[in-house]
């Protein structure tokens, strides 16, 4: 055997071994998912229903802060008024399930649009407080109109027959979270996403390579907001009743988060965290109880308290040793999967 022929023989090999080895990383992505859902009944379906819920938020927060780079601290108010019209229309209206939830993604459109070019002058933290008003305001007027939201006892959200079991459902969110990668990956490869690329790394620069700034900055608005409402839809059906209290500031502040511990324009490393921080409040302080031995410090108040504080440690540690979030941690592995050399 020549030695071109033992080198190609081996390259051959090392083709073959590494798509196994991907396949099987996909294999076992996607039995991670499955197997909750198989095993874990309607406990776990609810849970699964939630992570997905909070990857698609954490999703539309990425298509704003992460492709277009504008700040959003009032992000509970796309996704509480989606929420809300969501159930508006299914439990007042009498509208079908289906047009509930695209009631949802455009009342969110509708509203990041509006907030959209009312802040299109302003920049950085300008534009944080922005947001962060109208997320404040929205608390307090938006989401206390009773005849909207139900006031303090909340608005009925029913589902529908075809998605009424916890199962069902949960198929549904995950359904609605691979269409929404889908489409930021194919927003990212696309012209429109080149542009955002270039309105994100500096505006005056992109504005002379013929991008239209303003355009594409409100184009980034209206479909985070778009996806954040159809989120907020899905998550209004998924409790059955919806809050104003499920959308105060500390979960706005919480989604953020998540978004920057998994990775800005990372979007397995969002999905991860997004599903870590969603699962978290539901999972650990069960854990601890079940632990046959409790250390002394900790007792049942502390259980739920350890999520938040948790929270804030791992931004700790992602802003000190890794920028770059749990994307950055996974870079390798995702390039490998892909068939990327580097």
């Amino acid at each position: 055997m020549s030695a071109t022929t033992l080198v190609l023989t081996r390259v051959r090999v090392r083709t073959h071994l590494g798509l196994v080895v991907r396949v099987a990383l996909i294999l076992a992505a996607l039995a991670l998912v499955a197997l909750p859902l198989v095993f874990g009944g309607d406990v776990w379906a609810q849970r699964v229903s939630r992570a997905a819920i909070y990857a698609v938020i954490g999703l539309s927060i990425n298509t704003l802060t992460g492709h277009a780079g504008q700040i959003s601290l009032g992000h509970q108010a796309f996704v509480g008024i989606g929420a809300f019209s969501s159930a508006f229309m299914a439990s007042r209206l009498g509208a079908p399930f289906g047009f509930g939830l695209a009631g949802a993604a455009l009342a969110g459109t509708v509203t990041a649009l509006i907030v959209g070019m009312v802040a299109l002058r302003v920049k950085g933290l300008y534009l944080a407080l922005v947001t962060l008003a109208f997320g404040l305001t929205a608390e307090t007027t938006i989401f206390n109109w009773r005849e909207f939201t139900g006031g303090g006892a909340g608005a009925f959200a029913p589902r529908s027959a075809l998605v009424e079991s916890d199962l069902a459902y949960a198929l549904l969110c995950l359904a609605v979270l691979v269409v929404v990668l889908y489409t930021d990956w194919r927003l990212v490869s696309t012209k429109a996403g080149r542009a955002l690329t270039a309105v994100r790394n500096d505006e005056r620069i992109a504005s002379t390579l013929g991008v239209d700034v303003t355009g594409y900055k409100l184009g980034a608005f209206c479909f985070s907001g778009l996806v954040a409402g159809l989120a907020g839809g899905l998550f209004a059906h998924w409790n059955q009743v919806v809050q104003a209290l499920d959308f105060e500031f500390q979960v706005a502040l919480l989604w953020v988060l998540m978004a920057v511990v998994g990775g800005l324009r990372s979007r397995l490393g969002i999905v991860i965290a997004s599903s870590f921080f969603a699962l978290l409040p539901l999972v650990l302080p069960n854990f601890l109880a079940g632990l046959p031995w409790q250390p002394p410090f900790l007792n049942e108040a502390v259980y739920h308290v350890l999520p938040p504080f948790l929270v804030v440690l791992m931004l700790l540690v992602v802003l000190r040793f890794f920028p770059g979030g749990i994307g950055q941690l996974l870079a390798p592995v995702t390039r490998f999967v892909k068939g990327a050399k580097r």
